[in-house]
């Protein structure tokens, strides 16, 4: 029992680590900033439920697809990489804010950035999906297994509602504020796009060079 719960805090610890939703915050709401509370909550939801069966999926299946498809977690970090630079770019332009989204176009609108970027990578990024490839394999009973998912479940709920309540803050912040934070943020995205991208370069090239 007590190498369950020793799993279960562990798995807990790290993919919150991983996932980071209080980073995740302030992009979200620079992307969301032109959204009512109603869709605002609904982007946050889909995300949260998309990042979340992507996780569980490449928990049962993600080191056979990496070997059927004949891909590295290298690739998934320059590819989150280069995600991560462009969007960087736009809110560092302030172009996420400025952009005004039509009411018949809200819907493919929260679909969209519910999807991708937000659900994917920035909720469930190559440090997630590798960490639940690593921690299933490490799962070797049926209460392990079941306590990695619990801890998913658990670490995205709370990611819900930090996303949830970022409704709240932006009332707070207004349009002078949100801008000042995005520009802010779209520095730190650059920066972590950088890392990202040579760490997963990095070891390829090693690998090329050897």
């Amino acid at each position: 029992m007590n190498d369950v719960l020793s799993f279960g805090l562990l798995a807990v610890t790290s993919f919150f680590t991983l996932i980071n939703p209080l980073g995740t915050m302030p992009i979200f709401m620079t992307m969301t900033a032109e959204l009512d509370d109603v869709h605002r909550v609904k982007t946050a939801k889909k995300a949260s439920i998309v990042a979340t069966l992507t996780i569980i999926v490449f928990a049962f299946a993600g080191q056979l697809l990496f070997n059927f498809f004949n891909i590295s977690v290298n690739s998934l970090r320059i590819v989150g990489g280069i995600i991560f630079f462009i969007m960087g770019m736009d809110m560092l332009q302030a172009r996420l804010v400025t952009v005004k989204v039509k009411d018949s176009e809200i819907k493919s609108y929260v679909n969209d950035i519910s999807i991708t970027p937000l659900a994917i990578p920035m909720i469930c990024g190559p440090g997630a999906m590798t960490n639940a490839i690593l921690l299933m394999q490490k799962a070797e009973t049926l209460e392990m297994k079941v306590a990695l998912i619990l801890s998913i479940v658990f670490v995205m709920a709370i990611t819900y509602m930090v996303l949830f309540s970022a409704s709240r803050i932006i009332k707070f912040m207004g349009e002078t504020g949100i801008n000042v934070m995005m520009r802010i943020m779209g520095i730190i995205v650059m920066v972590i796009a950088v890392e990202f991208f040579f760490s997963g370069l990095r070891p390829i090239l090693t690998e090329i060079f050897k």
